[in-house]
């Protein structure tokens, strides 16, 4: 029987921090889903859409990764996939504690679901999509942040945004 493990996130832009995760992952299990979630607490920066696009352009040569997206409960979609594992990744101790209440949760909604935990890579464990956006608003250098195509999607998103101003 194969496992089945669905890594979640906004993914607003996927970031090399993701992608090692996502990498570590497909070694660990036998299929993983990286599902973007419409969130609807955030603005995303790109469309669930684009998300996506990048995404797969991102992991076009890791053979046991898929790409989808999902709104609703987490676990909802889990249980659509047939899924048995949800991967988390953790930057730093401070992800902790909202990730162990997103697992307590998870657990009390579906005991046949276990939370995988995966450290970054240290050398990403500063990096957030969050940042990201930040310093490439600015026109600062994100080539060791994400994936090339990632880089080149952000330039034409803020430069949309420089255009429209002028």
């Amino acid at each position: 029987m194969s496992t089945v493990a669905v890594y979640p996130g906004s993914f607003d832009p996927v970031t090399n921090g993701h992608l090692d995760i996502i990498e570590r992952s497909a070694k660990v299990f036998d299929h993983v889903v990286v599902a973007v979630l419409h969130n609807r607490n955030k603005t995303p920066l790109f469309s669930v859409e684009e998300r996506v696009q990048m995404l797969k352009e991102a992991t076009k040569d890791m053979a046991n990764i898929e790409i989808d997206a999902f709104h609703g409960l987490l676990i909802d979609y889990i249980r659509s996939r047939e899924a048995g594992v949800i991967v988390r990744g953790l930057r730093a101790v401070s992800d902790f504690e909202y990730e162990m209440q997103a697992a307590s949760i998870n657990r009390k909604l579906d005991t046949n679901v276990e939370t995988f935990f995966m450290m970054t890579n240290n050398q990403y464990s500063y990096l957030s999509s969050s940042i990201v956006k930040e310093v490439a608003k600015y026109n600062a250098d994100v080539t060791d942040l994400v994936p090339q195509s990632v880089k080149a999607a952000l330039q034409r998103k803020y430069g949309e945004a420089v255009d429209q101003k002028d």
